[in-house]
């Protein structure tokens, strides 16, 4: 953008100021900063995963117990109604049950990187405002494709399988992914929203009936009517349900409105909560130092 200031001589007449040049980027070259900028970030989360494994065994700790606790310490005293084989039952919801419970971990690091002052060192520099939040997001959605290639690994080795062709699983880990872009978010906005680590170890109290009262281990039309209902509309079962469909594995049989539209409930919660845990987000994010 040019300016034509003028300035004053000294005696007082007015002479044109040589032109001031700033440089004020396009659309397309924000979007190019933006995106570098996001990539680096995610390198960035890339390499730290990369340098502490344990970090990893740590995470996958969690649904790896609950698949044997479950499966088999619970799944001979399982009825989820029809006969069906509980193990084919479990496992998309294990499935789900891991991309849900992803959302502490995203919020973690985000108190993790705030005490540390990383996050007011990224702010400090000439970067996107949006890299570091947009950045966060996608290498988490990598680190949960990770998650679920191991878990399905875990799930073939004790004899679940996929009877929807190829297609359809493909789009069933789609959906699961889909569930974890979504929650990225509102880890993102606890995680600023936290003041420290100590109190970020207390979202499990709000990880754990989130991921429980679901479709995950029990059918909801098997839990009291108040209940049931909670665990129907929950975002959740939705996806649950829907891959249970997808992989050709046993249904819930409520016959509620909620359960027979799952496929279509497992793309609308995803993107209802996208729409409104982003914006919060980044204007938390903006908002730090204020």
């Amino acid at each position: 953008m040019t300016s034509s200031p003028t300035r004053t001589s000294d005696s007082g007449s007015s002479l044109p100021s040589p032109s001031v040049v700033r440089f004020e980027p396009g659309p397309e070259r924000r979007v190019y900063w933006a995106v570098t900028d996001c990539l680096t970030i995610v390198r960035r989360e890339l390499t730290h995963l990369a340098k502490q494994p344990s970090l990893i065994a740590w995470q996958l700790g969690f649904p790896i117990v609950s698949v044997l606790l479950f499966v088999y310490v619970f799944g001979s005293a399982m009825d989820v109604g029809d006969g069906a084989d509980y193990k084919s039952f479990a496992m998309p919801g294990l499935f789900a049950m891991t991309m849900a419970f992803g959302f502490m971990n995203t919020a973690m690091a985000v108190v993790v990187e705030k005490e540390r002052g990383v996050i007011d060192r990224f702010r400090s520099m000439p970067m996107a405002p949006s890299a570091v939040v947009t950045g966060r997001g996608v290498s988490d959605v990598l680190h949960a494709a990770l998650d679920l290639v191991v878990i399905a690994i875990i799930a073939l080795a004790i004899g679940w399988r996929s009877d929807g062709g190829l297609a359809a699983t493909l789009a069933a880990f789609g959906l699961l992914l889909l569930l974890r872009f979504a929650l990225i978010w509102i880890g993102v906005y606890l995680g600023l929203l936290t003041p420290n680590q100590e109190a970020a170890g207390n979202l499990f109290a709000v990880a754990f009936p989130f991921g429980m009262i679901s479709s995950v281990f029990t059918p909801p039309s098997m839990m009291p009517d108040w209940l049931g209902t909670i665990a129907m509309w929950n975002p959740v079962s939705s996806t649950a349900n829907a891959i249970r469909d997808l992989f050709g594995n046993p249904l819930p049989t409520g016959g509620s409105w909620i359960e027979e539209n799952a496929l279509l409930m497992s793309v609308v919660w995803p993107l209802v909560i996208t729409a409104v845990f982003l914006p919060l987000a980044v204007r938390r994010y903006q908002a730090l130092g204020r």
